[in-house]
This record gives C-alpha cells, structure tokens and sequence, in this order.
C-alpha cells in the first residue's frame, strides 16, 4: 500500500510545541491511477504531451510524438510550448493562446506542427487540463493530417486534369446522373456535334430534350447501365438540336465525379464512315447489275462485302482473289469508272 503522511505541530500557551500530529492518507489508489495514466499515455500511438500550466513548459512526451516530428525526448522536456510551437498556423492561435493562459480546454484546430528536420506537418490538435503529480497541467493530443492532406491535393490535381481532358477531347462528351440522366456537363466537342450548348442543356434530362432518336434506344441505354454500368461502342443515332440525326458510336461508364457517382458518356460521330459505306455499297449494287464479264470468284466477294462474314474469314476470302481480282476489287471500292476497271 502507498501512504501520505504530513505532520502538524501542536502548541501549548507558550507557543511551545506540546504535541506532534501526524496524519497518514492511503493513497493506493491515485498512485495506481497515476501509473496507469503514465503506461497508457507511453503506450498510445497518438502523438501526446504535457505540459505544465505555471511555466508552461513540457514535463511528459511519448513515443508517437517522437516518431511524428524527429526529436529526441531531450529536446523536448524543458521546452515552453512555444519553442516548440504547437499552434503554428492555426486559424484560432489566439483562442488556444488565451485558454492554455487560463487553464481551460483548448478546443480542437488544424496547426502545421515543425519537424525537427525542417518542414511541418499538418495535423488537428486538441488540450484538456489534468493534474499529474499536485502540478496543474495541460494534456496536448494531436492526430496527424499529412496524408489527407497529400491525397486531398493530390485529388484537386486528378479533377483538374479530368476537366482538361474533358474539355480538350475531341469526341463529343457529357456527364449525366446515374438515377434520371439529367444533364450535368458537356464538353465543347459536343456542343459543336450536336448544336446544344451549357444553357440549353442545365437541368435537363437525356429524354427530355430528344437526344435519342427513339425512345427505344434510351430505354435500352439505361436497362445496360443498370445492370452492368457500362455501355461499349453501341451503334445509336442522336438527334441534333436543328433536328438533323447523327450515327455515333456511343460509350458510357458510371464514374465518381466531384464526389458524386455520374455517367460519362462518349459519343463518336461516324456519319462520315457511315457515308462512305452508303456510297460503297451503292457501287457495288450499281457494277453487280452487269456481272456478266466477272470471275465467279470476285462475283462472291462483292457479296460478302455486302454482307460481310466475320473480319477472320473476311481476310482469308480476300487472300484468295488472283491479283487481276484483287485489283478489281480495288478499283470498285475506290469508286472508279468502267473505263478505269476495263
């Protein structure tokens, strides 16, 4: 068991000490409490220190603390908390200031704490006064913020890089929310494609200003992004805002933008390939009426073309041509005259 003893001298008329008090305390139990607080405070990973309220110099660090900043435990114990500034660049200094002076809770705030090499550290630190061996104290603990930090930034810089992108790709691209596919952004690639721009499409919904040429095709679009939430080179055509329809190649993932899921959408224009077919399709129609003077051979090719069998059979069947076929075949995808074909 541990004990306090103090004495008092009792006195008789005379002022002389007549008889002696002593007064014994068993003070087990805030001993025990004291070495629990001591084990519990060296133990915890959190960075901690106390400091005495009277001079307000550190009397205790542990070992997260330690860690944290660098220094050595020496040079620590006996600095004021202001050699080792605590609150360096805290918004509320002077209100931490005033309540470590006053002997009161400091409130919790961000302070960009020194390193011994140099350098700070962003962390959030908070004061509660205690009593550690009959001295008024203050218990400083602390939580280190860094990493947020480093991946707060690091967060700015990857939307900052997506908006560029977004805004320099040349497809046609917009974002929408997952739930309605209301319109939230889109690039000017799209705004050039389609004739809308940021005014006309605030607020609105895919559906509701026409984008799809028919509500088939939307609904389908949006029973893909429910159930897998991607969408992957679909054939669709959209409407432009003169009324005008444009074949795309479309494209959608749900992403996390701005904190928020939404839909990215990437519409590729290929009206100009879809042209080309159209016109290719048409020489082929057009030289297949007088077939007459064409190898049975070259005659199933131009067929295939206009059916096309896979691209691996479709390779191999070309390879078989001879080359008067194959340069043939050449000329009537180029669009070339009889003359020229002759």
């Amino acid at each position: 068991m541990t004990h306090q003893v103090r004495s008092l001298v009792m006195t008789d008329e005379d002022g002389g000490p007549e008889r002696l008090v002593l007064i014994i305390q068993d003070v087990s139990d805030r001993f025990e409490a004291e070495d629990r607080f001591e084990q519990t405070f060296n133990a915890n990973p959190a960075p901690a220190l106390i400091c005495r309220l009277s001079d307000q110099r550190f009397i205790k660090v542990n070992k997260g603390f330690l860690d944290l900043t660098g220094y050595d435990r020496d040079e620590v114990i006996g600095r004021s908390v202001y050699e080792i500034d605590l609150f360096n660049g805290a918004d509320q200094r002077d209100v931490a200031k005033r309540c470590l002076h006053d002997g009161v809770t400091v409130p919790q705030m961000e302070a960009e704490l020194g390193m011994s090499g140099g350098g700070t550290r962003l962390v959030i630190i908070a004061g509660q006064p205690i009593e550690l061996h009959d001295d008024d104290c203050m218990l400083f603990t602390m939580a280190d913020l860094e990493r947020r930090r480093v991946a707060e930034t690091a967060l700015v810089h990857s939307e900052a890089r997506f908006d560029r992108t977004f805004d320099m790709a040349p497809a046609a691209m917009m974002m929408t929310s997952p739930e309605d596919l209301k319109l939230i952004d889109i690039n000017p690639a799209f705004q050039r494609m389609t004739g809308y721009d940021q005014e006309a499409i605030s607020d609105q919904c895919a559906a509701k200003f026409d984008l799809w040429e028919t509500p088939s095709i939307r609904r389908s679009m949006e029973a893909a992004l429910r159930s897998t939430g991607l969408i992957a080179n679909l054939d669709a055509r959209i409407r432009g805002r003169d009324g005008a329809l444009i074949d795309c190649l479309v494209s959608a993932s749900l992403i996390e933008g701005g904190g928020s899921p939404c839909v990215l959408w990437v519409l590729q224009d290929i009206s100009d390939r879809r042209h080309s077919e159209a016109e290719m399709l048409a020489s082929i129609e057009a030289v297949m009426k007088d077939a007459s003077w064409f190898s049975r051979a070259l005659v199933e090719k131009l067929a295939n073309l206009r059916v096309p069998p896979s691209s691996a059979e479709h390779r191999k069947e070309v390879a078989d041509l001879t080359p008067k076929e194959g340069q043939v075949l050449g000329y009537i995808c180029q669009g070339a005259d009889d003359a020229t074909i002759g």
